[in-house]
């Protein structure tokens, strides 16, 4: 095949990710009529990366931070999106890598590329694990925003495997709500250290999708748009 069908089928591939909805608010139920996909949640890691690094200083090369989490989710666009409770961390893996490694044979670069995603997946170095910290936090920071508006019943999770997953029930039994449960799950079962700690305590202790900054910022911006567009119209 040409460099350009290369190009081209690697694009529209990985396009599919755009349309691909994450299996966990499926699973759950989330009443929205746009739920999160699979590119969307890529994007979200990669700028929380991108924050986490800024403001706690991390020794790493943030640049292969951005590049792990740009392809971490890879071997989805053929084998959708499993959770952990749907199937076993084993087998996951098995035909994960063996997605990847096909979605990838085509490419010049792909072997390369093939490393640095089972980097990741392998946790080899502190890039590695620092990119799988901000895959598992950017979830949790999502679940608060669904659950400010209210988007997830926990009275309606009878056919949710999740929900009845022991380390679940533990926290749904300790009258937690639904984002809450998250955030404290993340906490107790990911190695986090006193950083990503810290900012889920934030958003476990207060509201995260509006703020005065936020709303400043946004009416600051839509003025200045408005102003703009009036002086081209006039």
């Amino acid at each position: 095949m040409s460099k350009e069908s290369n190009v081209v089928n690697f694009y529209v591939m990985c396009n599919k990710l755009k349309t691909l909805v994450r299996k966990g608010w499926v699973d759950w139920s989330v009443h929205t009529d746009r739920r999160e996909s699979v590119a969307e949640h890529i994007y979200s890691t990669i700028m929380l990366a991108v924050a986490m690094k800024s403001e706690y200083q991390y020794d790493i090369d943030i640049m292969k931070v951005a590049y792990m989490l740009a392809i971490h989710e890879l071997g989805e666009c053929l084998i959708s999106d499993l959770t952990q409770f749907q199937i076993s961390k084993e087998n996951k893996k098995i035909i994960e890598h063996m997605a990847v490694h096909d979605i990838l044979s085509d490419l010049l670069d792909g072997k390369q590329i093939e490393e640095m995603y089972l980097e990741f997946d392998e946790r080899k170095n502190k890039e590695a694990q620092f990119a799988h910290l901000c895959d598992k936090l950017e979830c949790d920071l999502q679940s608060k925003l669904y659950g400010e508006d209210n988007l997830v019943d926990l009275a309606e999770q009878e056919n949710n495997p999740t929900f009845f997953n022991a380390k679940v029930q533990a926290l749904f039994n300790k009258g937690y709500n639904w984002e809450e449960m998250w955030l404290i799950f993340g906490q107790e079962n990911y190695p986090y250290d006193e950083n990503f700690i810290a900012v889920s305590n934030y958003a476990l202790n207060n509201k995260i999708k509006e703020n005065p900054h936020k709303k400043e910022l946004e009416g600051k911006y839509k003025k200045l748009v408005k102003e703009y567009l009036n002086k081209e119209n006039n």
